[in-house]
């Protein structure tokens, strides 16, 4: 564990403070399972492996309390928040609505044509990730998607509102790769918003958007079957989004 810590550390934007450093790299942790749901942190061994003092990791320890991801129990230590099925709906469903208008409004007002471009380009470079099976990159790419589209169309703030919601959204869609849900579908999802786009079709990008972020009602259940232990105890949840009828 503690060299994929490392891993992630160097990976990590070395021109930001230790404190935003060590929460993104925690964060990063979280969501592509390095520490796992249910697992206690120890904050000298964080901070030991990080070759930084207590209080960052004290302090990143709050903020990832604060995006649902750990829990801080007093006298007793901190862990790692199994998933919650009904946190992650609820940021499926702030997510759909914010990036949905995104892309409507992209086919309705027109992306520059280097943001097209480079729609297109991060496209090509998931495909590239298919035969290698290299599904850490494609996760990267597919961040780097969407983010490209929102900032490509001048809404950072929408981007910052999907960035604040997604946490627990982030860790089934690590998890749902590559069996839950192929990353050939995804990448054709994507294909499809960005030509909606740029033939200036409005219903059809927006459609093309809400078929993509749906694909987790298909994806979550699967998951829950195979990996119960990583979720929190809740209502079953339907291919519709909705709780199974006991």
């Amino acid at each position: 564990m503690n060299t994929t810590l490392q891993s992630l550390w160097l990976e990590a934007d070395s021109h930001t403070s230790v404190r935003q450093r060590l929460y993104q790299v925690l964060r990063q942790s979280i969501i592509r399972m390095v520490l796992a749901p249910g697992q206690a942190l120890s904050e000298k061994e964080i901070a030991d492996t990080f070759s930084v003092s207590r209080q960052p990791v004290r302090e990143a320890f709050i903020r990832l309390s604060e995006a649902g991801l750990v829990e801080v129990r007093p006298q007793r230590g901190t862990y790692v928040v199994k998933i919650s099925q009904q946190a992650v709906l609820e940021a499926r469903f702030v997510r759909e609505a914010v990036e949905v208008a995104v892309a409507r409004a992209a086919a309705e007002q027109g992306l520059a044509p280097r943001v097209i471009d480079e729609l297109d380009d991060l496209i090509a470079r998931q495909r590239r990730c298919i035969a290698p099976h290299d599904y850490d990159r494609f996760y990267q790419l597919d961040e780097a998607f969407h983010r490209t589209l929102s900032l490509g169309l001048g809404q950072q703030a929408a981007w910052k509102v999907v960035e604040e919601v997604k946490a627990q959204f982030d860790r089934v869609r690590y998890l749902s790769i590559p069996d839950a849900t192929p990353i050939e579908r995804l990448i054709e999802q994507h294909d499809a918003i960005v030509r909606a786009i740029e033939q200036r079709d409005p219903p059809a990008a927006e459609q093309a958007m809400r078929v993509h972020h749906r694909e987790i009602f298909q994806s979550l259940p699967d998951l829950v079957r195979r990996f119960p232990e990583m979720f929190e105890a809740s209502p079953a949840i339907t291919a519709a989004g909705e709780e199974a009828a006991s």
